[in-house]
């Protein structure tokens, strides 16, 4: 095992799958078990510690989620995974500093971003890890400085304001091309973990709303419904929550091309 391995082994740690299951063992999620075993990679989305430069020695990919991670080596000799930005390299230096250089990988305080920087790794608190922007390819566009809050127009188009004393990465999340993978077949939707799902409508009418019938029939009533008989799509899910009033300008709809 080289130096390297040796580095980054305190940093892998198992995963114990659920199967969407509760505490009670009872299947709360449905539609998820099996796949294939992995082993969870510890990120440091904060990216600490702070006004310290640190080195990148490896960028690697991360079975947990879309986006590559990078190994980062610090002064001290303690190495930590960060989310990797696009076009970042082994050699490379990185830093968390409120007024740090806008360069890819630098961890800057929201208030120091120029309007029209592109960020991802966005915090919404400022003594909170980030939770914004982390999936592939993504990316958020600093809108304007209002006050002591920042807007930030969001990879949905959504328009939100963020307290500026919040940390967020320069640059975008790693891996554009995940945007254009396509599975192949249901076995690699299998070893992700993902169950397949049962139409309601091939079902009997005792377990859905949909279920019944003779052959191949509609559902038989004006809108879908869950299997617990509570209406689905076209209808409000989104719970009020306190970060509701944050919000500037909602998400758009895509618009879909003409067949």
């Amino acid at each position: 095992m080289n130096s390297k391995a040796k580095k980054r082994k305190k940093l892998i740690i198992p995963l114990k799958k659920h199967a969407g299951r509760s505490n009670q063992g009872k299947i709360t999620v449905r539609h998820r078990g099996g796949g294939v075993k992995r082993l969870y990679r510890v990120v440091n989305f904060g990216q600490e510690p702070f006004n310290v430069e640190g080195k990148i020695i490896g960028i690697e990919y991360d079975p947990n989620r879309t986006a590559d991670i990078a190994l980062v080596e610090y002064p001290d000799g303690t190495v930590k995974y960060i989310l990797a930005p696009q076009k970042l390299k082994e050699g490379d230096s990185v830093i968390t500093s409120e007024k740090a250089e806008i360069k890819r990988g630098n961890r800057v305080q929201l208030k120091n971003i120029p309007v029209g920087t592109v960020v991802y790794n966005v915090a919404i608190h400022p003594d909170g890890r980030a939770k914004l922007v982390r999936s592939a390819g993504t990316g958020a566009t600093v809108l304007a400085h209002e006050g002591n809050m920042t807007h930030l127009r969001m990879p949905s188009r959504e328009v939100r304001r963020v307290v500026n004393r919040c940390f967020a990465t320069i640059g975008e999340t790693s891996k554009p091309e995940h945007r254009y993978k396509r599975l192949g077949k249901a076995g690699i939707s299998r070893k992700m973990g993902r169950r397949s799902v049962v139409r309601g409508s091939a079902m009997n009418a005792v377990d859905h709303p949909h279920g019944g019938g003779e052959g191949r029939t509609g559902i038989g009533m004006p809108s879908p419904k869950t299997p617990w008989g509570k209406i689905a799509r076209g209808v409000k899910t989104r719970k009020r929550k306190q970060t509701d009033r944050y919000i500037v300008k909602r998400a758009s709809k895509k618009k879909r091309g003409k067949k």
